[in-house]
């Protein structure tokens, strides 16, 4: 009768190997996943900001401010987006902000792009230290040469218009950096041979420059429209007439000497961002593809 002990001895296996390629797969994959987790959080983190102020929007006034916050109203008050029409000339706040942000988005690309035109393809004396010299002013603060500003718009008498904000803003340092970073990645020997061929220097900027930077062009219009939108400072210290207000000026009409209304003024905030998104919307593809080549990507 045969025993334990006369069993045959079990032989282990030979080692398995895990394949240096399937070790490094699964590695990408942790990254992956750990990556996508942390573009989640900090998506949630920006997100909340807006997500209170349509919760507010939706409350009374003194339910905004409730203590633990309230994320879902009790009574939802869809009245106060019908209200506000009623309240204040919010369509013609819209249509000025609307105007100035096309304008100058406008002006913007214009001179921007034939700014950057030259210091990116016409060789000239001084070329880099003058651009150097322009792009340094982006370092300045507005603060510094706000009251300047306003003594020369008030003594051209266009103060309480809107050449003052136009001319103000029509001309951009970022605008001609992010222009110039996209060209210098277009080859030269593209406009050098258009040059060989009699095409002007207004000819090679229009007919070739111009179609090739589409996705610059709207990267830098989305965020001059987005700007200028958003802008309170500039209409605030040149508008002074009703008529002539923006929607972020507009907005302070809520704003009384001992209270405010603020379920008023989230109504109006949630109103005022819906062209941004809409213009975000149309444009996301031209915007993250002319971020990435223009020299901007981390």
């Amino acid at each position: 009768m045969a025993t334990l002990h006369d069993a045959p001895p079990a032989t282990a296996g030979p080692p398995r190997h895990v394949p240096a390629g399937a070790e490094r797969t699964g590695r990408g994959l942790v990254r992956k996943v750990l990556a996508y987790i942390v573009l989640v959080v900090v998506a949630a983190l920006v997100l909340v900001p807006f997500a209170w102020m349509l919760s507010s929007s939706l409350k009374r006034d003194n339910e905004v401010f409730t203590i633990p916050i309230e994320w879902i109203p009790r009574e939802f008050r869809w009245s106060n987006f019908v209200e506000i029409w009623e309240r204040i000339p919010l369509l013609t706040y819209l249509g000025n902000s609307a105007f100035l942000s096309t304008t100058i988005t406008l002006l913007q690309l214009l001179t921007g792009s034939f700014a950057a035109y030259g210091f990116s393809k016409v060789r000239f004396p001084g070329r880099d230290a003058l651009f150097l010299a322009y792009i340094a002013t982006i370092a300045v603060p507005w603060q510094a040469y706000m009251v300047p500003q306003y003594i020369m718009m008030q003594r051209a008498e266009l103060t309480n218009t809107y050449w003052s904000i136009i001319l103000l803003q029509a001309f951009g340092a970022f605008g001609v950096f992010l222009m110039r970073q996209y060209y210098m990645s277009i080859p030269d020997e593209l406009c050098e041979a258009a040059r060989i061929d009699g095409l002007s220097e207004y000819g090679i900027y229009r007919r070739i420059m111009l179609p090739l930077s589409k996705p610059a062009l709207a990267s830098l219009a989305l965020l001059t429209f987005v700007n200028t939108w958003n802008d309170y400072m500039g209409p605030f210290i040149y508008l002074t007439s009703n008529e002539l207000w923006t929607v972020q000026l507009g907005l302070r009409s809520f704003i009384g000497q001992y209270d405010a209304e603020y379920a008023m003024m989230m109504t109006g905030a949630a109103l005022s961002i819906l062209p941004i998104l809409a213009v975000f919307l149309f444009g996301q593809r031209y915007f993250i593809r002319g971020i990435a080549t223009s020299g901007l990507k981390g």
